[in-house]
Formats: structure tokens, C-alpha cells, sequence
């Protein structure tokens, strides 16, 4: 954290002095070299459902360790943050500064959301319906989490850059930004992603569970108590 702060005082410090009056060697950065770019982009990658295991094995799949507790349906996937840095930068030997434009590529994505529904609950049956639409709230979920995190990581990378390029100390404009990228907006990022998972833990409130339990007549319960008892 301390080098980080340093490296981050190296560049603002740096375009601090140069914000009172314009050098040659600024006018040159801000108006000769590209301009700083940040783009976005976010892919749905599908889903696949999986009816093969018994819902014993995805309740051992999530982990729950209450006997009382069973997982009938399971919704799985895996965020995933890219980030490509780019952007001319240009020297001075005079002051013995440097700048760079930043072009800051960022590409949110989650693998292939696989939905499992144990292979008690046949396709077409009441339950397996039942079970089926809860996980696909779970995926719409994630998929609904996309555009909101974009719009979100673009707002504070323009807040941060705002267009102008980063001065620094020669030989360290580059390394810093990249230092900054990895140790601070990787993490954001990924905590961004990360927020979804509460929106997760509402869909699996205890009234939903109630809901499931008494619906298609029963048939879920008469399923658990049946496959219990070894019939």
C-alpha cells in the first residue's frame, strides 16, 4: 500500500506542478499525443442445463453442511476482469519528465453459466419447472450485472483520467499507471463484479424456499421424503 501511495504522489505531484502554467513539454503531451481512451466491454457467454446429478450431490457440490438443508437446483459461473494498458508517452530531457496517455482497455465476462437440477425432478414435471425458473433468476442475476458494472467502471475511469495524459518522473509514468491498474481498479473492479452475490442471497430468501416447498401439490416434499426413505 505504501509503495502504491508513493507511485500515485509521483504522478499527481508531477501534474500538479504542471497545472499552474503550461511548459512547452506539457502543451506538447496535451496536444500532440493521443488523447487518453478508456473502452468497455461486456460478454454474456450463454448457459448450459445439467440434469444428470441427484440433488445429494449438488447439496455436497455447495457445500451445506445442515442435514436439514437440501440444494435441489444450483446455479454456477465465474466472473472475469481483463485488463489491457496501452498509450504513447513522450520525454523530456530538459525536466526530466515524462508523460503518458493512458489507453485503458477493460473486458467484464462471465464463463458459461451452468444450471443443474437434480435428476430426481424429470424434465417436463411440475417440479422440475419450479426449480428450473428459481436457478434462472440466478442467472439473469448475473446477467443483469454486466451493463450495471460497466456503466459503473466507466463513470470513475473518466472521473480518474478525465482525458488528460500522466506526468511522472522519467521512467516511472508507465510502471506507476501499471502499478495502479493491478493494485488498485483490478480489485475495484472485481469487488464491483463481486456485489452481485447479495443480490443472489435475496433470491434465496426463507419465503422463497417456503414458496418452493409447498408448490405442484407438494410434489418436491413427496420427492425428498420418498429418496429419504430409500424408495
Amino acid at each position: 500500500m505504501l509503495r502504491a501511495a508513493l507511485l500515485c504522489c509521483l504522478v499527481f505531484a508531477a501534474q500538479s506542478a504542471y497545472a499552474a502554467a503550461r511548459t512547452p513539454f506539457q502543451i506538447r503531451c496535451e496536444d500532440t499525443i493521443s488523447k487518453t481512451i478508456s473502452v468497455l466491454s461486456a460478454k454474456q457467454n450463454g448457459y448450459t442445463i445439467n440434469t444428470q446429478l441427484s440433488y445429494k450431490m449438488l447439496t455436497a457440490m455447495k457445500g451445506v453442511a445442515n442435514n436439514n438443508s437440501y440444494v435441489l437446483g444450483l446455479t454456477r459461473t465465474e466472473s472475469r476482469v481483463q485488463i489491457g494498458l496501452a498509450g504513447p508517452m513522450l520525454q523530456d530531457p530538459v525536466s526530466g519528465y515524462e508523460c503518458v496517455a493512458p489507453q485503458i482497455s477493460v473486458q467484464l465476462t462471465y464463463v458459461p453459466v451452468k444450471i443443474y437440477v437434480g435428476n430426481e425432478f424429470p424434465a417436463g414435471t411440475c417440479g422440475y419447472k419450479e426449480i428450473l425458473a428459481h436457478e434462472m433468476r440466478h442467472m439473469q442475476a448475473y446477467m443483469d450485472n454486466l451493463p450495471k458494472v460497466e456503466k459503473t467502471v466507466r463513470a470513475a475511469l473518466a472521473k480518474r483520467f478525465g482525458g488528460q495524459p500522466l506526468y511522472g518522473p522519467a521512467g516511472t509514468a508507465r510502471s506507476a499507471l501499471a502499478f495502479e491498474i493491478d493494485s488498485g481498479w483490478l480489485p475495484y473492479i472485481k469487488a464491483e463484479m463481486a456485489k452481485v452475490e447479495l443480490v443472489q442471497a435475496a433470491i434465496d430468501s426463507p419465503a422463497e424456499y417456503a414458496r418452493l416447498s409447498k408448490v405442484c401439490d407438494g410434489e418436491i416434499q413427496k420427492v425428498l421424503i420418498r429418496t429419504r426413505a430409500g424408495r
